[in-house]
């Protein structure tokens, strides 16, 4: 009886450093979630006070750039005058 007792006992601390085994690992892995989840959320608040900015910056491009609209009409005006041009020439004989 006393064999199977120490066998007992053998197999009872074997059992018990498994489960110190998985709680460390657990915990580590749970350290480097918490470290990867705030450096996630310390870039998202620095592209959030960057975000002001930018919307700043994409409104002044927008009505820096409002007049190109009427530069297709520019265009086509253009190219009327030139084919007018074309055809006087040609009617002059040049």
């Amino acid at each position: 009886m006393r064999q199977h007792a120490k066998v007992r006992r053998a197999a009872a601390g074997a059992h018990k450093s498994g489960w110190i085994a998985g709680y460390a690992i657990g915990a580590g892995v749970v350290a480097a979630v918490a470290a990867l989840v705030s450096a996630i959320l310390g870039y998202a608040q620095s592209i959030a006070n960057e975000a002001p900015k930018i919307n700043a910056a994409l409104k002044d491009a927008e009505r820096n750039t409002a007049p190109l609209a009427a530069l297709r009409t520019t265009v086509d005006d253009a190219s009327a005058i030139v084919g007018g041009l074309q055809r006087g020439r040609a009617r002059l004989g040049g």
